[in-house]
């Protein structure tokens, strides 16, 4: 059995759970359940009437779950976390936590491909019984849409260039692993970038394979529509994409950051923020590297 500190180190634990302001009987959700780090926080919190529901769609995730009865473990992509809570009677939610990303147990499995690390097959699914894999992506996709792929998830300058080397190159063998992927790409690489630009277009690959920002506006949507008076959304970030678009709906109550103003030119907004940003600590950053380009964002339902 994989254990939860093996599978991931929670990042900003007992900020982000402070950020929910726990009330004991309340009914919480954890739509990134991973480890389970957070779950079991938010859990020591909660009264014998309080209840939290959480979401992996990675069956590995499984393994962590927590024998509670006040926690429901929910297998399902947290885009549908609307469905969910409907079938299971819940109107009203006191808060919810999501820790966005690549959990540490994704990145370290030499069978997933989510690194570049390791010569694996290019699947990336966060759901490995469904869906396109990466392999699928770089195999199928039209030139124009690859470079698409790699300039608005990855923000690749030469994102045209990419996609017209690995077209070339599949013409030859087909894409499978993240060795044939390097070699197709490897002429384009400049060695004081390497890293960075492997970890963008992986970075891009991913996003697409699981239609992440898709499933965040979705899920976000969906929080707005659940969160009762007073009801928090705590939510850890990584990257510049899914960053924005948080930002946006606790600024503006919309993934596009469309701005509404009363008469006297006051922002609607169906939050209140209740930090600016929140960083990982120095010492945090040097224990669980995966936590330096985390923030976390909290706002309050109004």
């Amino acid at each position: 059995m994989i254990t939860a500190n093996a599978y991931h180190v929670p990042v900003l634990l007992k900020e982000s759970v402070d950020g929910l302001d726990i009330q004991p009987d309340g009914v919480y959700v954890d739509v990134t359940f991973g480890g389970g780090g957070h779950s079991k926080e938010i859990l020591s919190r909660l009264g014998k009437k309080g209840h939290l529901y959480s979401f992996d769609q990675d069956a590995d995730a499984e393994s962590n779950i927590v024998a509670d009865e006040r926690f429901t473990f929910v297998r399902s992509n947290f885009r549908y976390l609307t469905n969910w809570m409907r079938y299971y009677g819940v109107e009203r939610i006191n808060g919810l936590l999501g820790d966005l990303g690549v959990s540490s147990h994704h990145f370290d499995d030499e069978t997933r491909g989510f690194s570049f690390r390791f010569d694996a097959p290019l699947d990336m699914r966060m759901n490995k019984r469904a869906g396109q894999t990466a392999a699928d992506i770089l195999n199928n996709y039209p030139e124009e849409q690859l470079a698409d792929v790699f300039y608005l998830y990855g923000e690749m300058k030469n994102a045209r260039r990419l996609a017209k080397a690995i077209v070339d190159s599949r013409k030859e063998r087909a894409i499978q692993t993240t060795a044939d992927l390097g070699a197709s790409i490897e002429p384009l690489m400049r060695s004081d970038r390497e890293k960075k630009d492997l970890a963008r277009i992986y970075q891009a690959l991913r996003i697409e394979v699981n239609h992440e920002m898709d499933a965040l506006r979705d899920m976000l949507k969906g929080a707005t529509q659940l969160l009762g008076d007073g009801g928090r959304l705590s939510v850890i970030t990584y990257h510049s994409l899914e960053d924005r678009i948080v930002k946006n709906v606790m600024k503006a109550g919309n993934a596009e950051g469309h701005v509404e103003q009363d008469f006297y030119g006051r922002i609607s907004s169906p939050y209140r923020l209740v930090n600016k940003v929140t960083v990982p600590t120095d010492e945090e950053q040097q224990q669980n590297p995966r936590s330096r380009s985390a923030k976390l964002r909290i706002a309050e339902k109004i």
